[in-house]
């Protein structure tokens, strides 16, 4: 439970106590008078496999008068609440004696900072990973420590990648470092988990009964929230009706007929994950903002696709696989395509973060109220280099950073000195991580 019970309300209904959104008509007016509540910061990691064409990715100029390239240029509409950071790395993602491998070193590296163990075996051993750092000292304050979304199921043992685990290529969240924190790619998992409320029994008789009367999660909370309306401000009945009709809409994106409904004329009950990756990700990108929205969470990581994904993207017009085309070695043909996928995954990225700056919270937004990074543990992808990483900040974290800038700092600077730059800021005690050197200058 949060240590703001301000924060806390819900909806009932049979097996279900959905979470709401901020009220302040729901906040005793001597307490609101006394201290108006303050939004919580929330802390986001979202990584994407391969690396990108850096050429497209990297901004010409520094500081505030940059202009965004090609592949970054869908982010237009968030440029001022985005930071563009140039020459961070990741020196244990390099083979370091180690061997090939990089793409399971990238994954496992990107949020531990930590040189992996190379093991195909059950003996994988990396680090904790900065989410789960965080999710240790502020988990409590909430009903989900953390959420690990993905877009791409993965093995969990096996040989993936040169000798490594499966673990390490599926993963970038350890709760420890034998132990990985398991992602989610099933959006309707995500809806159950973070709506379902209760008792796993009264979940599962809720899912039963919706299941059964093909009935919205919402048809069970009506009554409640009837009567909660009559409760409300004018502000905050328009803010409810908001949040209710988003939670309808994507229930009905999870629960409507998928592209391969019918397969060898066959009835094929939708499974919940769309067959179109990009509605994928926005599901996934649209709970996460609900999840943070309710305050059920204030830490997720989400993996794109995993480490070294040969991924096609048909949608593009593009029949090789994510992976190969990263291996372009400059044929032009291959480079086009590659900036093709990194510019659709950066698209796809800024109807996430537009989504959370559409979302008012306190006298902001969401967005304002986040630090959000986005990058790949892979710089060029073509040679497999883990230095100048693409890495981008979004949100100002509550005022933290000085975003609408592109920094760029001297060569092999940790990205880890970033990751604690922004525990520190979120009030996390820790004075090191990873391979960590220090803070990061410049974001202020």
């Amino acid at each position: 439970m949060t240590s703001d019970p301000t924060r806390r309300k819900f909806l009932r209904g049979l097996g279900t106590a959905m979470s709401l959104p901020f009220l302040e008509s729901l906040v005793p007016t001597r307490a609101f008078a006394a201290t108006a509540p303050q939004p919580p910061l929330r802390l986001a990691f979202f990584f994407v496999p391969n690396g990108v064409h850096m050429p497209d990715w990297t901004p010409t100029a520094e500081g505030r008068d940059f202009e965004l390239p090609a592949t970054l240029a869908p982010l237009a509409p968030v440029r001022d609440k985005l930071l563009v950071l140039s020459g961070l790395a990741h020196d244990k993602a390099k083979a370091n004696g180690d061997g090939a491998g990089d793409h399971a070193r990238c994954a496992a590296t990107f949020l531990t900072g930590t040189q992996a163990v190379k093991t195909a075996g059950k003996d994988t051993r990396v680090g904790t990973s900065v989410d789960q750092v965080a999710a240790a000292q502020l988990g409590h304050q909430t009903k989900f420590a953390s959420l690990e979304l993905g877009c791409e199921a993965g093995k969990s043992s096996g040989n993936c990648d040169s000798g490594y685990s499966c673990a390490y290529s599926s993963n970038i969240s350890w709760r420890t470092p034998t132990t990985p924190a398991t992602k989610e790619v099933n959006p309707k998992l995500v809806f159950e988990r973070l709506f379902g409320g209760g008792s796993a029994a009264d979940q599962s008789q809720s899912r039963a009964k919706r299941d059964a009367q093909r009935k919205s999660i919402l048809d069970l909370v009506a009554d409640d929230a009837s009567q909660l309306r009559h409760k409300l401000g004018k502000s905050d009945r328009v803010k409810l009706d908001e949040y209710l009709d988003g939670v309808r809409e994507i229930e009905k994106r999870i629960d409507q007929p998928q592209g391969d409904l019918f397969m060898e004329g066959q009835v094929v009950a939708p499974r919940g994950i769309p067959a179109d990756y990009g509605q994928h990700v926005q599901l996934m990108g649209d709970l996460m903002t609900l999840a943070f929205q309710t305050d059920q969470t204030r830490i997720c990581s989400f993996m794109l696709a995993g480490a070294g994904s040969n991924k096609t993207y048909s949608t593009l017009d593009i029949k090789e696989g994510h992976h190969y085309l990263s291996h372009h070695q400059n044929d032009e043909e291959k480079v086009a395509k590659i900036a093709k996928i990194n510019h659709y995954h950066i698209q796809l990225l800024a109807e996430v973060l537009q989504r959370l700056d559409s979302t008012a919270d306190g006298e902001g937004t969401l967005l304002d109220n986040t630090m959000l990074v986005y990058g790949s543990g892979i710089g060029d992808g073509n040679r497999h280099k883990h230095h100048d990483l693409p890495i981008l900040v979004a949100g100002n974290g509550q005022g933290a950073f000085n975003t609408g800038r592109h920094v760029r700092y001297a060569e092999n600077t940790p990205l880890m000195n970033l990751y604690l730059t922004m525990l520190q800021h979120a009030g996390v005690q820790v004075d090191s991580l990873g391979d960590s050197t220090g803070t990061l200058e410049q974001l202020v």
